[in-house]
C-alpha cells in the first residue's frame, strides 16, 4: 500500500486524496527537487511548522515554574507532548525523557549506568553508538554481520557472556537499511543478565515500534528524523530510576543545599535546565502526523520504492549494491571508478539530493572495503519520480566518467 492509499485514515488534512497533496504539505520539497536524504534528516510538514510557530509565538511561556495561566497551559502542553511520544512507541509517560537527540540519550546511559562493564556493539553501528561507550570507559566487543548486512544474532549468542552488562544495537542500519530482530536480541541479552539499548533513529519513522513487545531496556531516537524539529530526542526506558543524573541544574532537583542535593524522580531528573519546549511540541505534532498516515502504510510505501530502485540499480554493471533486499527505506551503493562524492555532486546538478560519505559509520565502511558509499533514502513524501530522477542522474554520471 502506498502512503497515498492511507488517506482513509484520520489525518492532519482529511481531504487529502493524492500523493501530490502530501508533498504539498512539505514546504521544503520545492518543485523540481528530488530529496533522497531523509535518513539524514526528514523534511517537515506544515503541521509541525505550525505547531512550532504557535509554541514559539502566541502560546510561548516557560514550563514547570510559572503560576500564571499561560505558563500553566504550556506546562500541560509540554507534558501532553511527553504522553503523545510515549504512546507513539508503546511506553508510559514516566518512562520518556526528552533529550537533545539519540546521541545525548546514548551518552546519558553510557555515563549514568550503575554497572559499567562490557558492552556488545555491532559492525554496522553509527559513531554515536560507539564513541559514547568508549568515552565512558566501557569495554567493547563487536558482533559481526551476516553476508547480506544484518547483525548476526547467532554470532552474538556465542559472544555474549555474564560479563556483559549491555548490548547496544541499531534497530535499522543508517547505511544498509537492514532491520534487527529486536525481540531475539533482547532474549539473548537478558539470558546472560545484560540489558539491551536500541538505537531507533532509522526505525521510528518507518516501522511500527512497541517497546513493550520488543522487550528492550532502552530505546532512543532523534526527533528530526521523525519529521520533527532538530534539538529534541527521546530516551525511553522502564529502568530510568536506576540511572544517576548526569547533568545538574534547575528542574531536575528536589531540594538543594550547599551540603547536599536531592533529585527529582525520573524522567525529570534527566531534564536539567529549561527544556526544549517548542521542540517537544513540534515532535508531538510530528508523531501525530505520522500516526495519522499510518506507520505500516509508510513502511509499505518506502519498501515499494526501495524494491524499484534496487531492481533498476541491479541492472547496471557499474553499480554495487549494499545491504539486504528488504532494507527499510535506505539504499546504499557504489559506482565503479567514481567516488561517491562525485556521484553526489553530479546528481545535485540534476536536482537530486543524496548522501555521499561514510555516514558516521567508518567501521562499517572498512568492513565493506570502501571509503564511502552513495546513499538514497526515502520518506513518506518520496515517489516514483524521485527514483526516475535518480536513475537518469546516474546515467549522466556514467556518461561523464565514461
Amino acid at each position: 500500500m502506498s502512503v497515498a492509499a492511507a488517506t482513509d485514515r484520520p489525518s492532519p488534512n482529511p481531504s487529502r486524496k493524492r500523493e501530490g497533496d502530501i508533498r504539498a504539505e512539505f514546504p521544503g520539497l520545492t518543485p523540481g527537487w528530488h530529496y533522497l536524504d531523509t535518513a539524514a534528516t526528514a523534511q517537515k510538514p506544515q503541521a509541525v511548522i505550525d505547531a512550532c510557530t504557535l509554541a514559539m509565538g502566541r502560546d510561548y511561556a516557560t514550563v514547570h515554574r510559572g503560576v500564571y495561566a499561560r505558563s500553566a497551559d504550556m506546562t500541560l502542553a509540554y507534558e501532553a507532548a511527553r504522553r503523545r511520544i510515549a504512546a507513539f512507541i508503546g511506553g508510559a509517560e514516566e518512562q520518556v525523557s526528552f533529550v537533545r537527540g539519540a546521541t545525548e540519550a546514548i551518552n546519558l546511559v553510557a555515563y549514568s549506568h550503575p554497572r559499567k562493564g562490557r558492552v556488545l556493539l555491532s559492525t554496522l553501528e553509527h559513531h554515536s553508538n560507539i564513541v559514547p561507550w568508549q568515552l565512558a570507559g566501557w569495554e567493547i566487543d563487536v558482533c559481526p554481520l551476516t553476508a547480506d548486512g544484518r547483525i548476526d544474532l547467532s554470532a552474538a549468542e556465542k559472544l555474549l557472556t555474564p560479563e556483559h552488562t549491555m548490548v547496544a544495537f541499531a534497530h535499522v542500519s543508517n547505511v544498509l537499511g537492514s532491520p534487527l530482530d529486536v525481540a531475539r536480541a533482547a532474549e539473548l541479552a537478558h539470558r546472560v543478565g545484560a540489558e539491551l539499548l536500541i538505537d531507533g533513529c532509522q526505525a521510528v519513522p518507518r516501522l511500527p515500534v512497541d517497546v513493550a513487545a520488543l522487550g528492550c531496556d532502552y530505546y532512543v531516537f532523534s526527533g528530526h528524523k521523525l519529521y520533527g524539529p532538530t534539538g529534541i530526542g527521546v530516551l525511553w526506558s522502564d529502568k530510568l530510576d536506576a540511572l544517576a543524573p548526569w547533568q545538574g541544574g534547575g528542574s531536575m532537583i528536589d531540594r538543594v543545599t550547599f551540603e547536599k542535593t536531592t533529585y527529582a524522580p525520573a524522567p525529570t531528573r534527566f531534564e536539567a535546565g529549561t527544556p526544549a519546549i517548542v521542540e517537544a511540541l513540534g515532535l508531538a505534532a510530528a508523531a501525530e502526523y505520522v500516526s495519522a498516515l499510518g506507520v505500516e502504510a509508510i513502511h509499505a510505501h518506502e519498501c515499494a520504492l526501495v524494491g524499484s530502485l534496487r531492481d533498476q540499480l541491479a541492472r547496471k554493471n557499474s553499480i554495487t549494491l549494499f545491504g539486504p533486499d528488504d532494507s527499510a527505506g535506505i539504499v546504499s551503493f557504489a559506482m565503479a571508478g567514481v567516488h561517491p562524492h562525485d556521484v553526489g555532486t553530479i546528481l545535485d546538478e540534476s536536482g537530486v539530493a543524496i548522501r555521499a560519505g561514510h555516514h558516521c559509520a567508518q567501521p562499517l565502511m572498512a568492513h565493506l572495503g570502501v571509503p564511502a558509499t552513495a546513499r538514497a533514502s526515502f520518506g513518506l513524501y518520496s515517489n516514483d519520480d524521485d527514483v526516475a530522477a535518480l536513475i537518469d542522474g546516474l546515467a549522466r554520471v556514467e556518461r561523464i566518467f565514461g
